[in-house]
């Protein structure tokens, strides 16, 4: 099996795109109930300080309740939950109910099926191939969630800071020295934009888990893609906010969430990010 996934790259794409589909549809289930979990969790610790009695809920985490359709409850069978391909034969609807299947849910498992099968196919089988499909992963699910919640759970950031750390012992991506300063340096610069804004405004203008975002991103690719991220991010964030408040008529005090820009821009940076650099500076070199 090793050999014919290290002999056989377009082997290891197919199984990278499938496994992306599979692991999408359980990115749906994560960026639905984290969001609700970890607001369950605050008021148990609201309510433990207060010497109140914590509320009984009904078991709810990744596994539980079985997935149902919130109109009719009908239970999620397995022949509903295949990714893609349930949407398609269902055409959208509940089969309980007819109510409309939200578009979010193929949109989540195609996104990281077809980022999947790039990456197997940009890196090829091996420990970097393996660890890009994680960093893809928490991405999606990151983006999504702060898209619906504006939160950027320390359930994933934390975790894919230090994975990124500990995959660069060995320079899987970069060197250990450029991953630590890339860390520091993402959650620095984010935090004194923070501070600065907030100065000059009395407003904040950001979350602290956009700090911890771009940390761990400095931490899987260092310190020197970190600047192509936040510009890429900057660009994107400043385009879609200004399209967001002209052609959908929201307010400047709307907050638009900033960790998709950033997601983006870090996935750019996994895979053309020393191209990029290296020709930009070539532009500048006369």
């Amino acid at each position: 099996m090793l050999t014919l996934l290290q002999n056989t790259p377009i082997f290891f794409v197919a199984i990278g795109g499938i496994l992306g589909l599979l692991v999408g549809s359980f990115l749906n289930v994560v960026i639905y109930r984290l969001p609700k979990m970890m607001e369950r969790g605050w008021q148990a610790q609201c309510a433990e300080l207060n010497g109140q009695p914590p509320v009984d809920h009904e078991p709810f985490n990744l596994v539980l309740p079985r997935s149902a359709c919130p109109h009719c409850r009908h239970p999620i069978g397995a022949l509903e939950n295949i990714p893609l391909l349930s949407y398609l034969f269902l055409r959208g609807k509940c089969a309980g109910c007819g109510a409309r299947i939200s578009l979010r849910y193929p949109v989540v498992e195609a996104v990281s099926g077809v980022l999947s099968a790039y990456a197997a196919w940009h890196f090829g089988f091996g420990v970097a191939g393996i660890a890009a499909l994680f960093f893809i992963w928490a991405l999606v699910a990151l983006t999504f969630i702060d898209f619906d919640t504006q939160l950027l759970p320390d359930a994933i950031t934390l975790p894919l800071l230090w994975l990124g750390l500990l995959l660069n012992l060995n320079g899987v991506f970069t060197s250990l020295d450029n991953a630590v300063i890339g860390a520091a340096a993402g959650y620095l610069v984010l935090w004194s934009v923070y501070w600065l804004f907030k100065l000059v405004t009395g407003k904040e203008g950001m979350g602290y888990g956009d700090f911890k975002l771009l940390a761990a991103i400095g931490a899987w690719l260092g310190w020197t893609l970190l600047p192509l991220v936040i510009l890429l991010s900057s660009l994107v964030g400043a385009v879609v906010g200004i399209i967001l408040i002209v052609a959908a008529k929201q307010g400047r005090d709307i907050p638009i969430p900033f960790g998709p820009y950033l997601a983006g821009g870090g996935l750019i940076a996994l895979f053309w990010g020393q191209v990029l650099t290296q020709s930009y500076l070539q532009l500048l070199t006369p």
